[in-house]
């Protein structure tokens, strides 16, 4: 059976990962009021998926103003289907029904 990937796993980078499968991109204050979390608790999780390879972080300014834009990388993507697969397995296993013996 394949083993969870322990920075998929935890339910806020889940979510993170999750939410950014579904768009292109997503800019910081997107993210930090879609999931409810505090800035620096999203930056921390944030940080950990970038370190990973999980996801890109973007840094520009729009005039004077700071923009910091996310995205899922292939690795992130191929991380999160593995992820799935995975948790299908585990499902699957706990349907089978154990054979009689003697």
């Amino acid at each position: 059976m394949s083993e969870l990937d322990p920075d998929v796993h935890q339910p806020t980078r889940l979510r993170i990962l999750m939410l950014l499968s579904g768009i292109d991109t997503a800019d910081f204050n997107f993210l930090l009021n879609t999931l409810s979390l505090t800035k620096g608790n999203l930056s921390s999780h944030i940080d950990r998926l970038e370190k990973g390879g999980y996801v890109e972080v973007s840094k520009a300014f729009v005039g004077k103003i700071p923009h910091t834009s996310y995205r899922l990388t292939e690795k992130g993507r191929s991380a999160l289907e593995g992820y799935w697969r995975a948790i299908d397995e585990i499902r699957a296993s706990a349907s089978v029904q154990p054979t009689e013996s003697d």
